[in-house]
Parts: structure tokens; sequence; C-alpha cells
């Protein structure tokens, strides 16, 4: 209602990418609660086809257009008071050869919004923007003799030998993972994890400099209804899904035994809202993960059940160049400044997923995709 936006630090909000999976949830939440909301979103074929999805929030404003133009975006931010940048070009593998694309997207269109709050006349008063996991690289390891340790990416040539094991950078002692907090370092595996890196540091560094709150929640492995099944590069569960629902075998690589760490998109946009209404978040970033290692194996073997399809998974042995092992949050600063757990198990997350999908076309693009992998030497 207009007497509850009226009370609110933030009024009107523009969420860019908004038609996706993780912002038309958070669109649905903003509105729930009283906002005013204005979508920025370019219909990424691969994702949407070029179409409006069904679920779009009709109360939202909608504007068709892409981050990377300016006057575009300019255009976007005008009479905002808040924004979501959630528009990105997702996938790791395909970003390691999709290069100009994955850049301009995603560091280009923070550019852009950091060069109009800078240059611009506006009202813009917080910036939340989502980073990933992916940046981290490998996570945390604790070493018997060392403590806890970094250990680089695994070299081609050991994972050559099936040996898909961490070792100690100090005294090569094979090392067990741990959960992986904000002050790790980062060691990005792909151009989609340095380009988020990139993206959560221009923001903080801007946001410091001519004194803007940003707020960065950096996402694990998310899951959820409208995750585009079609789209091969989306999340391993979308992936999985589309397979089983066109009979063909689960891919799982190396022995099925490494660690993701899966968290509900509906758990996500909630901690997106608490991050903008919470000035403890300001200038802060935050591991928004399950805190808890789940094999892809398991995934497999869940999804399987859930779908009744059995006999359908493949551990080859094979590996994708670059690939972690492990990574799972810890998320102790989101829960001490913004007051945010995790709700949904993963049980409930993954039924809700299965009963969403019945009715979703799934266009199993996943051998195209590895065949373009396998052509780039990338597996």
């Amino acid at each position: 209602t207009t007497s509850e936006v009226n009370n609110k630090k933030y009024s009107k909000i523009l969420v860019t990418g908004g038609a996706g999976f993780i912002g038309s949830f958070l669109v649905d939440g903003l509105i729930a609660g009283g906002y005013l909301v204005r979508i920025l979103e370019n219909l990424e074929e691969q994702v949407h086809k070029g179409k409006k999805p069904e679920y779009l929030n009709k109360k939202a404003e909608f504007i068709k257009g892409d981050v990377r133009d300016y006057s575009v975006f300019e255009k976007a931010i005008k009479g905002i008071d808040a924004v979501f940048h959630l528009a990105s070009a997702v996938g790791v593998g395909q970003s390691n050869y999709q290069i100009k694309k994955y850049v301009d997207a995603n560091i280009g269109g923070m550019g852009n919004l950091l060069d109009l709050l800078v240059n611009t006349k506006h009202q813009v008063k917080k910036i939340v923007t989502i980073s990933s996991m992916t940046g981290y690289g490998e996570g945390n390891y604790s070493c018997k003799e060392c403590g806890i340790v970094r250990p680089p990416l695994r070299q081609e040539g050991q994972l050559k030998k099936k040996d898909w094991n961490l070792y100690c950078p100090n005294c090569n002692k094979i090392v067990q993972p741990i959960l992986t907090d904000e002050q790790a370092l980062d060691f990005p595996n792909s151009i989609y994890g340095l380009s988020k890196k990139v993206q959560q540091d221009m923001s903080l560094l801007v946001g410091k400099i001519y004194n803007i709150p940003v707020a960065v929640l950096r996402g694990f492995n998310i899951y959820g209804p409208r995750q585009s099944l079609s789209n091969p590069y989306t999340g391993v569960t979308a992936i999985f899904i589309s397979r089983l629902k066109n009979d063909q075998p689960l891919i799982v690589y190396e022995d099925g035994l490494q660690t993701r760490d899966f968290v509900s998109v509906h758990d996500v946009a909630r901690a997106f809202v608490l991050a903008l209404e919470k000035d403890s978040a300001n200038f802060q970033m935050f591991n928004i993960g399950s805190g808890k290692g789940t094999t892809i194996l398991e995934v497999a073997e869940i999804l399987s059940k859930l779908l009744g399809k059995t006999g359908l998974i493949q551990v080859n042995q094979d590996f994708r160049k670059n690939d972690i092992r492990h990574c799972f949050a810890d998320n102790t600063n989101a829960k001490k400044l913004l007051g945010w757990e995790p709700q949904v198990s993963l049980e409930q997350g993954f039924k809700e997923l299965i009963e969403w999908s019945e009715n979703e076309k799934a266009e199993d693009m996943f051998s195209k995709a590895q065949k373009e992998l396998k052509q780039k030497g990338l597996t």
C-alpha cells in the first residue's frame, strides 16, 4: 500500500535481472513487502527464449533492456531509491570460452551502474548485489599438521590419474574440507567466478569512496523452481531434472563424492530483502548457503528417487578442468548481522522443485554443452 511505501527508507526499487530465477522471487518478496518495483531485464535467449516468463509479477513495472546499454540503465535508475543488481551472464564452463560476453555483461554491467551513480543525478541510496562462491575456488580445508589451508586447484596430471584428493600446500598431506568464511582469499576457477569477484570488489570500493551503502550476498549452489530446465549451463539440479525427464543418463564427474552447498532460492530471496532493510548489512559481504556439503552423487540419487527413474546414474570417472572438489558456506556473518539462517531443508526444497518441474518443458541440451566443452579442451 502507499502508506506502507511512505514509511520505508527505500520505497522504489530497481531489480536488474528481475525476470530471472532468483530475481523473480526477490521481486515477489519485495512486492509482498509493500515496495514499488521496477525490473530491468534483457530476456536472455539461452534462459528465456526472448519471452517474458508467465510467473513474472504483474505488479512490477517492466523495462526490456540490457545492463550493457548505458542509456537504458540510466533511464531505469530514474526515481529509484535502491538497486538490486542481479543481471549477469551465468555459467562456469561456458564463461571460459565465451569470455567477452561474460566480461561485458558482468563487469561491464556493474561498471555502467557505478559510473551512473558517480556521474549522473539520481536518488539511489543503496545497492545490493550478488556474488558467487565460484570466486573462492576451492574452499577451506583442515590439515592435521598445518591447520586451516587453501589448496590450489588440482592439476590436470593429477586428475588424469583419477586422484581426486586435495593436498596440503605446505606438507603435502591429504586434507579434509571445512566451512569457508568470507575472509577466505579468492582463487576463482573460471571467468564467471572472476567476473563475480570483480563485481563485488568494484561495488564495495566505489560504495565506500562515495558513501553509497553496498551489501554483497555471495550465493552458493542456489536451486529451486523457475530455474531454466533447458539451459545446460545452469545449476546441476536443473540439469539432472532435465536429463531425467528426457530419460537420459545423469553424467556424474569424478567419483561423485565432490560436494556442493545447496541453498533454496526462497532462503536467498529472503536474505536479499534483509540486506536491503538492515543498515548492519552496509559495506558487508555475506555467504548465503546451507552450511552443509552434499555430494553430487547424493543429489543424483535423491532426484532419481523423487522422479521415480532408476538406473540412469553414470559415475564416469571423467573430469572437467578447473572443477573444485569441495566448498560449503560458513553463514556466521549472515546470522549475526542479518538475522538470517536457511529454513528450507534439501528434502523440502527438492520435493518442491520436482513438483514444479512436472509441468515444465525440459529440452535436454546437456550433450550439446558437453560437446562444446570438449571441443574447447575443457573436459
